[in-house]
């Protein structure tokens, strides 16, 4: 059975503005997220579950879910601040969503089995959704695994970033991901902080998660674990996000999963800044005039 797309859409665009998600970039009209779900199509994904929240459901089904109907089965998760283990329950002045790590838990009741998840608002290309979607279907043992970008490929020319850079063991899988803030182009270096503050220079070449993963079923207990654990520290600072790649990093320290890392040159695509449009919009015109994708993505009725 080809593994599910878990597609993490209940995020807000704050630096962006808007629902970035639900902006034409393609030559004929298409979403970022019409690329991943063409190229999870290709490998044979049959059922995508779009985690939203829920007074978006309608609006986002409007303008991305319907796009997809007739084409594969799809579900709709909701991502609540209420979805919490007892006694747990959210804070008053709490607005934000849970964080990415939440976002995927709130998945668990609609999937089958394995999974791809990504982000709604990034462009992955056709071989890291191939990728992982070959290595779930071989079984691994129960691994997991993620397809890393290098850094210098997800950079933006109109402000500093930040980016999971991840430390690889020698045998190809996961050690940590480290979170790195301020990365930005510096002449024809590398800049940014790393996760304890300190300056730190990089080559470009470095892996880094862009959030494209390929899980076993167990990550959901694995992840519903590390939740709890993340709420019995939070309960000083009501905006806390349980993020992913943290959950995953904690799980790999305490021996609870493995994960083999695959790492890309194609380059990710996605909009951080209002400004990064127009690259991203001419990068895709690109690849359709390569023949990587068609356009129009979709053909009509």
């Amino acid at each position: 059975m080809a593994p599910d797309l878990v597609v993490m859409a209940a995020g807000i665009g704050s630096r962006y503005g808007g629902l970035k998600q639900l902006e034409p970039m393609g030559p004929a009209g298409e979403l970022l997220l019409d690329y991943a779900v063409y190229d999870s199509l290709r490998v044979g994904v049959q059922r995508v579950v779009f985690v939203v929240r829920r007074e978006l459901e309608r609006d986002f089904h409007a303008a991305v879910g319907r796009r997809f109907e007739g084409r594969l089965e799809l579900v709709y998760a909701f991502q609540e601040l209420d979805d919490l283990p007892p006694p747990h329950q959210p804070p008053p002045t709490r607005r934000k969503p849970w964080g990415t790590g939440h976002a995927v838990l709130a998945a668990r009741r609609h999937v089958r089995g394995p999974v791809i998840v990504i982000n709604a608002d990034d462009m992955y290309g056709p071989e890291g959704i191939a990728t992982l979607a070959a290595f779930l279907g071989s079984g691994n043992g129960g691994q997991h695994a993620m397809v890393a970008y290098r850094l210098g490929q997800t950079l933006s020319p109109h402000g500093p970033v930040s980016r999971g850079v991840c430390v690889v063991r020698a045998d190809d899988t996961l050690g940590r991901i480290e979170e790195c803030t301020g990365v930005r182009a510096v002449g024809t270096a590398i800049a940014g902080l790393g996760a304890d503050g300190t300056p730190r220079r990089f080559s470009g070449r470095e892996p880094v998660s862009m959030n494209l993963w390929g899980f076993q079923a167990d990550i959901f207990p694995i992840l519903a674990a590390g939740f709890e654990r993340f709420l019995a520290g939070a309960e000083s600072n009501p905006d806390a996000e349980f993020y992913l790649p943290h959950a995953v990093t904690d799980a790999i320290a305490a021996g609870r999963a493995t994960v083999r890392v695959f790492t890309t040159d194609f380059p990710w695509l996605g909009v951080t800044a209002r400004e990064d449009r127009d690259a991203v919009v001419a990068r895709l015109r690109e690849l359709v005039h390569r023949g990587v994708y068609p356009s129009p993505l979709w053909p009509g009725p």
